[in-house]
């Protein structure tokens, strides 16, 4: 018996509440969280930790050269900073405690072996 394609996948229970969290954390203050995670081998070693920070950091090395080049566009400029609502989404999602699929960011990620 299959589960309707519907249903939102469970947390699996290896996902810890200090897991979630460092995730949040390197979602909201992106790319410099995911750079400290880098560092420290307990964090970057744990499976969940592991398949988000690395395309946290890209996310924001992209969000930051947008925003840089859309400042510089009248109008639209003033609206930059609703990219970082994206983070915003990402980090709520990652503290359920489920896998965070950032189109092709997260797909390139794992191609090159991240």
């Amino acid at each position: 018996m299959t589960t309707p394609p519907d249903i939102t996948p469970v947390p699996s229970p290896e996902v810890t509440s200090e897991d979630r969290m460092w995730v949040i954390l390197c979602f909201l203050f992106t790319p410099l969280f995911p750079i400290i995670t880098l560092f420290i081998d307990d964090k970057k070693n744990r499976p969940f930790v592991k398949d988000h920070y690395i395309p946290a950091l890209i996310l924001g090395v992209v969000e930051i050269v947008a925003v840089t080049i859309l400042s510089f566009i009248p109008i639209i400029g003033l609206f930059t900073w609703l990219i970082w609502i994206i983070n915003i989404i990402y980090a709520v999602k990652a503290n359920k405690g489920l896998n965070v699929e950032i189109p092709y960011i997260t797909e390139f990620a794992k191609k090159q072996g991240w």
